[in-house]
């Protein structure tokens, strides 16, 4: 009996992304993005799903959507496959949530959907919890509990499912944010809904933690000894969120708390940059790069810092990649790993393995980082 899969990819998912423009919700979005040089990727990170599947292929018949949206990928990876809806083009987020309810039609026994929270609830506005359902995280914004933590983890999951190994299905929040006040530096994150999830916790990530860190006296800690470890000769780029945050706020400098920005001597010489000045900066001089992880999902690289490109982080080496985080947040993990996610399952391997961490004043720890499925 062959696994009736549901596929749903949203073409023009996470093109904001390395260009600075936190999202590609909105009508011109992701012509802007194309513009200053962004390039489709959900298309390549929903195949390192699939390829995940290719062992059982012949067991697997795929429901989806014309072109870009999911039939060409699906026909080139060589699955047997039914197109149930025709989309417009350009794709638009009715085409998603139609999509998905041509799927639900079909009898799909789970739909696959690769996007960020726009595109999951889209999902969630056309089938509700009436079907499993699981996201390949390809957008800027991933807030929602209803993806997996990386594309190869959502084909892992699936993999099990067609294989009738037990799964248990849960209830995940759909999560989104107001990407026009995102844009501003500000998140309002509202509850859109649950859809059923196969909750295989190694593969499946957690709602995002938000609010800031309680224990500022740890947070002074930790930017006053990354400030005093700044050499003089060197740049560093300082990535997203109020860890980070609070090393430009030691530093008296203005701080994009969304985006990524560039200092250098103390001084701040870049705000909010995208991907390719990033990288035009760090073949100037020597560079390194402070970041943290998110509450709660540990993702250190692919989860709203998808300026720092694969390129720019081979370009500084994992040795200048400077992880804070107080013990606090680290603890909240329960020992799960940090994750990269950059898009490139080379860079990513590369990565992985133990990291030091600094958690106050010359206080550091040893932090495993790799996804779980390849340990």
């Amino acid at each position: 009996m062959q696994f009736k899969l549901g596929l749903i990819i949203n073409p023009v998912a996470g093109l904001g992304g390395s260009v600075a423009l936190k999202g590609s919700d909105g009508s011109d979005t992701a012509a802007k993005a194309m513009a200053l040089g962004a390039e489709p990727k959900a298309n390549a990170r929903t195949a390192l799903a699939l390829e995940q599947l290719k062992e059982n292929q012949a067991n697997i018949h795929i429901y989806t959507v014309n072109g870009e949206m999911g039939e060409r990928l699906a026909k080139e990876m060589g699955f047997e496959t039914h197109v149930a809806y025709q989309s417009a083009t350009p794709t638009t987020p009715e085409d998603t949530e139609a999509a998905a309810k041509a799927l639900l039609a079909e009898g799909v026994d789970m739909i696959l959907f690769a996007g960020g929270d726009g595109t999951a609830r889209n999902i969630c506005a056309a089938v509700d919890d009436s079907i499993p359902v699981l996201g390949v995280p390809a957008g800027c914004k991933i807030h929602s509990g209803v993806y997996a933590i990386t594309p190869k983890a959502a084909g892992r999951v699936v993999d099990m499912l067609v294989k009738g190994e037990l799964v248990t299905l849960g209830e995940a929040d759909v999560m989104d944010i107001d990407e026009d006040a995102f844009r501003q530096g500000t998140v309002k994150a509202k509850r859109y809904g649950e859809m059923q999830v196969p909750s295989e916790l190694r593969y499946v990530q957690s709602v995002k933690n938000g609010g800031k860190e309680s224990d500022e006296l740890v947070l002074a800690d930790i930017a006053a000894y990354v400030i005093s470890e700044m050499e003089d000769d060197e740049q560093y780029i300082m990535g997203s969120g109020s860890t980070v945050a609070a090393v430009m706020e030691e530093l008296g400098l203005e701080n994009t708390l969304l985006g990524v920005d560039l200092i250098c001597d103390h001084e701040l010489i870049g705000q909010d940059m995208i991907a390719a000045d990033l990288l035009a900066a760090a073949e100037k001089m020597p560079t390194k790069l402070v970041i943290t992880l998110i509450g709660g999902q540990g993702h250190i690289f692919g989860r709203g810092n998808q300026q720092l490109s694969p390129a720019l982080i081979r370009k500084i080496g994992k040795e200048n990649i400077m992880v804070i985080a107080t013990k606090t947040k680290l603890q909240a993990l329960n020992g799960r790993p940090l994750i990269t996610d950059t898009g490139d399952e080379a860079l990513d391997k590369e990565l992985s393995g133990y990291i030091k961490v600094i958690t106050g004043y010359n206080d550091h720890v040893m932090y495993a980082v790799g996804h779980e499925e390849l340990n």
